[in-house]
């Protein structure tokens, strides 16, 4: 007698989810391999059931969700039957993915250093990654790289790390990415991390998208949110569209999973000095001649003392198009000196040459979390609410009570900022005062 066929999972049939979909372009007609997508005139999918595979390409290529799987009771009843009884037939290929996948074990955070001196995002990192590690059950390590910095393994401790594996040479001094990318492929080849996080700086990015290549996986930039799904995959959530939609990007089928954190966008964990854990020692046989490049000086930006550091002030007085000219920024000077803070501004002012782009606040300038977030004449777009929501208090002027702003307002004034700003600017001078009496 022949032997019984086994009975396959069923696929189901892709379909769209009514109201969601943001006509982004095709994506999901394009990457249909069997043309079962046709687009209305309002740029929306729709989906020749009769031709679909449910290879659920287009589901995964929508950016906004809008794209389901579909299955008849009789299918839903054959997936409870599998799900029962241990899951799905797999060939050799899927078999041997799961089980390369399966020997990635553990949550890395990159300590970025200069001269000694760690990186704040560093410790930020540790934060969250330290949550993801619990969620996952496995431990978190601290990766070190550089010339005398042991003591930073110490401080990863205090901070949450379980381990601490550590490169120290002289080689390792300076930020070169030849040998950074030489020794972290190793430690990846030889340990085998989960998830590997690194914060969005010019060292993290380069280091990131280095690393990420040579291994072969996938990397999603500047998240704004990391989290563990039911799989114990990654989730990593980042803004898309130029800050109009948030995408969450998983990497389900490549290790590591990796991703680099702007700073201050994760909060601060609160240090525990004294805690304790195991320092790794590793080496990488790199010598100084295999090196191609060489660093001769290290110059100092010029006027970099005197430069504002925007993301780690605790009280910001943010200015936008509604100042109307670069003069008018004195007198959010003026209430940003009584607050003991620093003035900001929006891609508008900036872009008007009103501030310098150091300044400048939002998704493509600096993400914020201060104390308290004054925003003077500024609309709320969302590019500039993903650069300073999370802070602690935010007091919003505008003179349109419908700016998007508000809904992200601690407190809002609806008034003339011309005349509020002074305002204000009198009232903390004289609570000052009053203080010192």
């Amino acid at each position: 007698m022949a032997e019984q066929q086994k009975q396959k999972k069923p696929r189901g049939k892709a379909r769209v989810i009514s109201g969601k979909c943001i006509a982004c372009g095709a994506r999901c007609q394009s990457v249909c391999p069997v043309n079962g997508v046709e687009m209305s005139e309002q740029g929306e999918p729709i989906i020749e059931a009769q031709k679909c595979i449910g290879c659920v390409k287009c589901v995964k290529a929508c950016p906004a969700g809008a794209l389901e799987m579909f299955y008849t009771p009789e299918e839903l009843a054959i997936i409870a039957s599998f799900e029962k009884h241990g899951g799905e037939e797999m060939d050799e290929e899927e078999v041997e993915r799961r089980r390369r996948i399966a020997a990635y074990r553990g949550v890395w955070v990159f300590i970025e250093q200069n001269d000694g001196e760690a990186a704040k995002v560093s410790w930020e990192l540790t934060g969250v990654g330290r949550e993801l590690a619990d969620q996952l059950g496995v431990p978190l390590s601290a990766v070190i790289i550089g010339s005398g910095v042991e003591r930073l393994a110490d401080l990863a401790f205090s901070y949450g790390a379980d381990q601490a594996y550590l490169v120290d040479n002289t080689v390792f001094r300076q930020y070169r990415t030849e040998p950074f990318l030489e020794v972290m492929c190793r430690l990846i080849d030889k340990h085998k991390p989960e998830v590997v996080l690194m914060g969005a700086t010019g060292m993290g990015r380069d280091l990131a998208g280095a690393v990420a290549t040579r291994v072969k996986t996938g990397l999603t930039a500047d998240c704004t949110s990391l989290g563990i799904d039911g799989k114990g995959n990654l989730m990593q959530t980042r803004p898309a569209f130029g800050g109009n939609i948030m995408a969450t990007i998983m990497c389900d089928r490549f290790r590591p999973q990796m991703a680099t954190v702007r700073p201050h966008v994760m909060p601060m964990p609160q240090q525990r000095p004294g805690r304790t854990g195991t320092i790794i020692h590793e080496s990488c046989p790199i010598c100084e001649s295999s090196i191609f490049t060489r660093v001769l000086e290290v110059i100092t930006e010029k006027g970099a003392k005197d430069k504002v550091d925007v993301a780690g002030a605790e009280f910001i007085v943010s200015g936008g198009r509604g100042l109307m000219a670069k003069e008018n920024f004195a007198m959010l000077e003026e209430l940003a000196e009584e607050l003991g803070g620093v003035v900001g501004g929006s891609r508008s002012a900036v872009d008007a040459g009103w501030l310098s782009q150091d300044r400048q606040v939002g998704q493509t300038g600096k993400t914020v979390r201060p104390k308290i977030y004054i925003a003077c004449g500024i609309s709320g777009a969302i590019q500039h609410l993903v650069g300073m929501q999370d802070s602690d208090a935010i007091i919003a002027i505008n003179r349109d009570s419908d700016a998007p702003i508000f809904e992200v307002a601690t407190f809002g004034i609806v008034g003339d900022l011309f005349q509020v700003v002074p305002a204000l600017t009198a009232r903390v001078r004289e609570m000052k005062s009053r203080a010192a009496a």
